[in-house]
């Protein structure tokens, strides 16, 4: 179940990336277990930057790069930082720890 007051998950990405393609399994991964632990989870909308010059710009070196609203983590290819970074945006049992 989606949290509906919660904006999406935007995944900045481009085809052929195998570091895109891990996050995103990660991604299903930890919603999978949040929803579980009855905690928020967001749809994720992708985003290939090879289709907008001010992405690709933005975000050559540093895909993958997950964004909730006016948070962002890039490089994101780490299951830890991710869990971090969903937990600190939307709540969760790690919260404290990201400061």
């Amino acid at each position: 179940m989606t949290d509906t007051d919660a904006p999406a998950l935007v995944l900045y990405s481009k085809p052929g990336c195998h570091l895109c393609d891990d996050t995103r399994a990660l991604l299903q991964a930890l919603f999978a277990q949040r929803a579980t632990d009855g905690l928020a989870i967001l749809d994720v909308e992708e985003r290939d930057i090879t289709t907008d010059p001010n992405l690709e710009r933005a975000f050559f070196e540093t895909i993958p790069v997950v964004e909730i609203g006016a948070r962002r983590l890039e490089l994101a290819v780490s299951g830890p930082a991710l869990r971090r970074f969903l937990d600190e945006t939307l709540g969760g049992p790690n919260a404290e720890m990201v400061r």
